[in-house]
């Protein structure tokens, strides 16, 4: 049931908190089952904990390799019967046995626009290229580094004063609007992948969905 989520976090947890006051307020109608957080302090795990919502530490460290690591996940997820994983400032990679376990069940935010600058350190990338553009994306989470279908993006112009500090907070409070929106799409059985396309209300998307904020 897609109305089950759990969030992946490892650090402060800013889309997580706009999850949760998105489900609190009706927003997102679905609740939010549980937190996973392979970081033992992340401040994530205390927003989750004010929200009354169960917590999970699972310290990638511990684990002799990934495949262990990942099992206990899964063993979390399967307990908790997840229907939606939402990755929010995951810092682990995956392995391609994990993703496919949960393919079309999970999702990640990106801040960059999709294709252009997988991977990390994407203001700065954009501030040295002087793109106009910039925002996020999000996609459904394949073995391919930041390569899943794209669902939906944010965008935002580049000013000519952006700094990588301005620049990083002008695409976090683009995550804060979207994620929430796309969770309460998925929610509500409006958004589907299917093969690697993806469908909005029984539509094929030929581009994803373009909000400018």
């Amino acid at each position: 049931m897609t109305n089950r989520i759990v969030v992946l976090v490892s650090g402060n947890g800013s889309n997580l908190q706009a999850l949760i006051d998105s489900c609190q307020t009706g927003r997102i109608r679905a609740e939010i089952v549980g937190v996973i957080s392979n970081v033992p302090h992340a401040y994530a795990l205390e927003r989750a904990r004010l929200a009354n919502i169960p917590t999970q530490v699972i310290d990638h460290r511990k684990y002799p390799d990934r495949a262990a690591f990942e099992a206990e996940m899964s063993r979390v997820l399967q307990e908790w019967q997840v229907g939606l994983i939402v990755l929010a400032g995951f810092m682990r990679v995956l392995t391609p046995a994990f993703v496919n376990r949960f393919s079309g069940q999970m999702i990640n935010i990106h801040p960059s626009l999709l294709p252009a600058y997988r991977g990390l350190h994407t203001h700065a990338r954009v501030l040295a290229t002087g793109d106009k553009m910039h925002g996020c994306s999000i996609h459904f989470v394949t073995a391919e580094l930041d390569a899943g279908a794209i669902i939906a993006q944010a965008i935002t112009h580049v000013a000519p004063n952006d700094t990588l500090e301005t620049l990083t907070q002008e695409v976090q409070e683009l995550e804060h609007h979207l994620y929430p929106l796309v969770v309460a799409w998925i929610a509500a059985g409006r958004i589907a992948l299917l093969g690697n396309k993806v469908y909005l209300d029984g539509q094929e998307l030929q581009d994803p969905i373009r909000i400018c904020l």
